[in-house]
């Protein structure tokens, strides 16, 4: 169980950024060592806002591959690995286990709606496939199933199945959860805005799309709740509030990388069908930056 403690805190649900078409390698490799001397605590690759979906298999192995050859070993990589095939889940799962993934982040899967025997069936297939910990992902907005309390401590007596990606909006489900499975079960808050409110139940981190954009005042906040300092927390959210709202006016990645591109850190350029923000939601990214004293 020891090895499952260390995904805790503020970890970037991390941008892939493109140039020309093709993943923008030094800008990705730039932002990896950023991220981590910035103080972020785990880093989460070709998750949705990797724009996953529009990567093909070979970019989507690279991607993993760069972030964990990148970040050294200095702080655990969780790959994403989830796909609403189970054939193609296992398969990423394995190849991020070969490449020296700490664990992989699989989602439930979207779109087919499976039962709760389904979703089960799923995770134990990607679960016996590997040898590295499991973070369910679970987002009923995007994939349509919500899984259950029940099935998630079903799958918690599994040997590689270590906790929850929530991003249910749901703040009970981390009461409820903990109650079921106990505090060893990892919650990680899928959603920025509410992750101060998650924590104060029993939550374990964040995987954030917003620590793309504020990476230290991400892992600040978390720090401060992790020590039970909840005020910090509470200023630290003060600053990050406009943020968190204007990340997401769009689609949060090409949020994400219009605020990076603020910074000068990536190009903002996004694959169809996503496009890049619309310019009066980029004059409240920026001045929610501003906000945050990440700009002048």
């Amino acid at each position: 169980m020891a090895a499952k403690t260390k995904f805790r805190g503020s970890l970037t649900a991390l941008v892939t950024p493109f140039k020309n078409g093709s993943l923008d390698e030094a800008a990705f490799r730039g932002l990896i060592s950023w991220q981590i001397e910035q103080g972020s605590h785990g880093l989460v690759p070709v998750g949705t806002t990797g724009e996953s979906p529009t990567l093909s298999h070979a970019e989507h192995h690279r991607v993993v591959e760069m972030c964990i050859d990148e970040a050294k070993g200095r702080v655990p990589v969780i790959a994403g690995a989830g796909s609403n095939s189970t054939r193609e889940a296992v398969d990423l799962a394995v190849h991020a286990e070969k490449a020296g993934a700490d664990a992989v982040l699989v989602v439930t899967p979207y779109y087919n709606k499976p039962t709760q025997e389904g979703m089960y069936q799923h995770f134990k297939a990607v679960n016996d496939a590997i040898g590295i910990p499991i973070i369910i992902y679970n987002i009923p907005p995007r994939s349509v199933v919500d899984m259950s309390v029940e099935t998630m401590t079903r799958l918690f007596e599994l040997k590689n199945i270590a906790g929850v990606k929530d991003a249910t909006a749901n703040l009970a489900r981390v009461s409820q959860q903990r109650h079921a499975m106990g505090p060893d079960f990892i919650q990680l808050s899928g959603e920025d805005m509410t992750a101060l409110a998650y924590m104060a139940a029993g939550g374990h981190g964040c995987i954030s799309v917003v620590a793309n954009v504020a990476p230290k005042l991400c892992a600040d906040l978390m720090s401060a709740v992790m020590k039970g300092d909840f005020a910090t927390g509470l200023k630290i959210q003060d600053r990050l509030t406009p943020l968190h709202d204007a990340v997401f006016k769009e689609p949060g990645l090409a949020g994400a990388k219009h605020g990076l591109k603020l910074l000068g850190r990536i190009d903002d350029e996004v694959r169809l069908p996503l496009m890049n923000v619309t310019p009066p939601t980029g004059k409240v990214i920026r001045d929610a930056m501003v906000h945050a004293g990440l700009i002048n």
